[in-house]
């Protein structure tokens, strides 16, 4: 698996959570990172976006709440949720379009996911 999620759980409307995405077989210096979500019976959306270098994009329900971030040393993609809202509930996915280790094209790869609920 060559994403591996942590960090979601259940919170209370106004508190915080940080999700956490360890790249343990994508090149991660070079791969567009992101997170999605998908809630029940909805498509899954972006939430946020971030190229290798640093100019990160965000979905408009989460501006000014969410922060996406990477540590190229930790090889780990981070999403800091603030003021969440129970409208954030759902499972939350870590993605990357790069390379995996030993090959030169890139591709879509998706993290387990990991189950964010934010109670009223």
């Amino acid at each position: 698996v060559p994403l591996v999620e942590s960090g979601g759980g259940l919170v209370q409307a106004g508190g915080s959570l940080r999700l956490s995405c360890a790249a343990v077989g994508i090149i991660f210096s070079d791969a567009l990172m992101a997170w999605y979500r998908q809630a029940p019976g909805k498509e899954r959306e972006l939430v946020a976006n971030i190229p290798d270098d640093g100019r990160a994009q965000y979905a408009d329900f989460v501006k000014g709440r969410f922060t996406i971030s990477r540590d190229f040393i930790r090889r780990t993609l981070y999403l800091q949720m603030d003021r969440l809202e129970p409208e954030d509930t759902a499972v939350y996915f870590c993605n990357a379009y790069g390379r995996r280790l030993g090959r030169s094209n890139r591709s879509n790869y998706w993290g387990q996911g990991t189950q964010v609920t934010v109670s009223s």
